[in-house]
């Protein structure tokens, strides 16, 4: 699996606002968890509200900053997001564990 490929397609699903090409990248019983908002989303509908709800909601558009690939199954993500919140612009970072080249886990955060 390509790790650095995988996830700048999954930004570009995500900027274009894509709600299934998104879900596509993780599987089927996924968790996301993100202490910014202080939920964890579970499964295909947790993370279609996340999306929707936080991504699409705010209109937000997600940049990399940058990408550190520790090992074949985890990388960690620093990003710059902007949006229609009241920031404007702020950072965050990116967890992931992969299991059969999908999501499996993902920690999410604001720096």
């Amino acid at each position: 699996m390509d790790i650095k490929k995988f996830i700048e397609e999954w930004i570009i699903a995500s900027n274009s606002f894509n709600t299934e090409k998104y879900l596509d990248f993780y599987n089927d019983h996924a968790i996301l968890d993100d202490p910014s908002v202080g939920r964890k989303f579970k499964g295909k509908e947790g993370l279609r509200e996340y999306f929707e709800s936080y991504f699409i909601g705010y209109n937000t558009q997600t940049t990399i900053m940058e990408l550190e690939i520790k090992d074949t199954d985890r990388a960690h993500l620093r990003v710059e997001f902007t949006g229609d919140f009241p920031e404007g612009t702020i950072g965050g970072t990116f967890d992931f564990k992969f299991k059969n080249h999908k999501i499996e886990s993902l920690a999410a955060d604001l720096i």
